[in-house]
């Protein structure tokens, strides 16, 4: 059951909290809401505690969330999201009356003693998604946003990623915010004993919503999304290049880009680790802030919009400091070239799997069909951003056990499609489509399919997965994007399901997240379908048959950076 919560799953095993100094002061206090509803906050700051700019950040993981370190020169206000924590109220999944609880606290933060009216608003995860579903209101005293692995649509971007629950995040999530409200519950009894009971109603509630009665893109998704600015705030997003939520800071930056807002882009690190050696964006936060709260003239807004460190090949070697640097003035990156590289029946010699095919930029005359079984696959082997939210939470555990986030294994019951080794770099920075023509002896299945760069020695390891329930065929085409009449980023519509006849084929146009690498000369890039995530139920297993060649050829829409040239590596 996914639940309506997501985004912010282990959080804080990965950005070291805020913490006091011996010169510190912290201060609790209790804030109500326009509604009456008395929410819990606490202020720190050096001592003797005064009026200074304060960053505010809004969590579900009650006294114990911050995921900040604004430095002396602020202030930091930790604010307690309604009905966790030690706050009143029931939790609404970052909903409407937790949005109108932001436009409330802030308002009252503005005249506090120790604010001097400037304030800016941070969050890593939830902190950050509740603060972008809150920007359709106007953020009273609000200078600057740093935002951390957020989402701009909650159910697209996490919980429902291509219509397909993302169950182990949900689940995970209920336990986070559910801790901590046990945890202060003596205190929350002896205040108020009847907040309990609507702490408890709030996660339920908050669970049957989003786990049973909205399983399509409905209204109550849409008041859990990016519905508009009032603001114009400058904003940083920050996120890394296997994050669990890549696609809603992307989708943010150019929302905001795109109306005349400051805005940045960088891709440095979040719940999936930063590389070694880096600061996974602390110096970057820092200079936003002193350039956009305390008006510091340090030259952030001449720097390149987006800038990225980009995997060479694995996250493990990634996370060992091995990256590229990448900048660039928008996203997706000005330049960019989208190549067809078409699923063919050909014998590729890259991969043990049950046919062992290949990808090629021609596209195949003859009309043939491979037949794959549909079955639940291990999700550290074919999602990699889950793998990198949970191995970041066990300190880099996973990936240091031979086998457990590589595919091969899984390989050996899909359908692979590889290249020939590759004769030189192709730096792979984007969003793609997969274009798939599907059927099934189910009417409906999970289409699962791993991008993975496959190095000299055989070992492939998954960059980025495409995924989408066939219940939700259809696309919006005035959000999707293309490029010289290219689909390269479909926008699925998941609010209505129109299930498939049995054995009917149809076309899918089938998002694929971001992928970041560079596919090094020797190493070959591969196409992997198999069956959904074993944390991501989907109706039962099936018989599924691909479509290669001919008029419903099936392919790869693969982004190419400039500078590469992904024809010449083929060769």
């Amino acid at each position: 059951m996914a639940l309506a919560v997501g985004g912010f799953l282990m959080a804080a095993a990965v950005v070291a909290p805020s913490t006091a100094s011996a010169e510190s002061a912290t201060t609790k206090d209790r804030v109500t809401v326009s509604d009456g509803t008395s929410i819990a906050v606490t202020v720190t700051g050096e001592q003797p505690l005064q009026a200074r700019p304060t960053v505010v950040e809004f969590t579900p993981y009650g006294s114990g969330g911050t995921q900040f370190r604004p430095g002396p020169d602020y202030n930091y206000l930790l604010v307690q999201i309604r009905g966790t924590g030690d706050s009143n109220g029931q939790f609404d999944a970052l909903g409407p009356k937790g949005q109108q609880d932001v436009v409330d606290v802030l308002q009252w933060a503005c005249t506090q003693s120790w604010s001097d009216g400037r304030l800016a608003v941070a969050g890593f995860s939830a902190s950050a998604i509740m603060i972008f579903n809150s920007l359709h209101h106007e953020l009273p005293c609000v200078k600057a946003a740093v935002l951390r692995s957020g989402t701009f649509e909650l159910y697209r971007d996490l919980l429902m990623p291509g219509g397909i629950p993302n169950t182990l995040v949900g689940l995970g999530v209920v336990a986070m915010i559910g801790a901590p409200t046990l945890q202060q519950g003596p205190e929350r009894m002896q205040r108020d004993p009847a907040s309990s009971v609507d702490a408890l109603l709030g996660l339920l509630t908050t669970g049957l919503n989003g786990g049973l009665l909205h399983l399509a893109l409905d209204d109550y998704w849409a008041e859990r999304g990016f519905r508009g600015d009032a603001n114009q705030i400058p904003t940083l997003f920050l996120d890394g290049a296997f994050d669990v939520e890549p696609r809603g800071d992307y989708q943010g930056f150019q929302q905001l880009r795109s109306q005349g807002t400051p805005a940045q882009l960088q891709v440095t690190g979040a719940h999936d680790g930063a590389p070694a050696g880096t600061d996974n964006g602390q110096r970057a936060i820092e200079r936003w802030l002193d350039r956009y709260v305390r008006d510091i003239d340090n030259g952030v807004e001449d720097e390149p919009a987006v800038q990225m460190y980009i995997p060479e090949g694995s996250r493990q070697e990634f996370l060992a400091g091995r990256y590229t640097r990448v900048e660039a003035d928008d996203w997706p990156i000005p330049g960019t070239a989208w190549e067809s590289l078409y699923l063919t029946p050909d014998r590729s010699g890259g991969a043990v799997s049950t046919n062992d095919g290949s990808l090629s930029l021609t596209k195949p005359t003859k009309t043939i069909r491979q037949w794959y079984l549909s079955l639940p696959s291990l999700f550290t082997q074919t999602d990699p951003h889950l793998t990198a939210l949970v191995d970041g939470a066990a300190g880099q555990t996973l990936s240091k056990i031979p086998g457990v986030t590589e595919s091969n294994l899984s390989n050996l019951v899909g359908l692979t499609y590889t290249t020939p080794a590759l004769t030189q770099d192709v730096q792979a920075v984007g969003p793609g489509t997969l274009e798939i023509s599907l059927s099934s002896l189910m009417p409906s299945t999970g289409i699962w399919a791993v991008v993975s760069d496959v190095a000299p020695d055989g070992t492939a390891h998954p960059m980025t997965t495409a995924r989408l329930n066939t219940a939700y065929p259809n696309i919006i085409e005035e959000k999707s994007v293309y490029r010289n009449g290219t689909l390269v980023q479909p926008y699925g519509d998941f609010s209505t399901v129109k299930l498939a006849r049995v054995g009917q084929t149809r076309t899918y146009h089938v998002e694929m997240w971001p992928v970041t690498n560079v596919f090094k000369a020797g190493h070959r890039i591969q196409v992997t379908l198999v069956g959904q995530s074993i944390q991501a139920p989907l109706g039962l297993p099936s018989l599924n048959s691909v479509v290669l060649g001919g008029a419903q050829a099936s392919s790869l829409t693969f982004p190419v950076s400039p500078g590469s040239d992904l024809a010449a590596a083929l060769r």
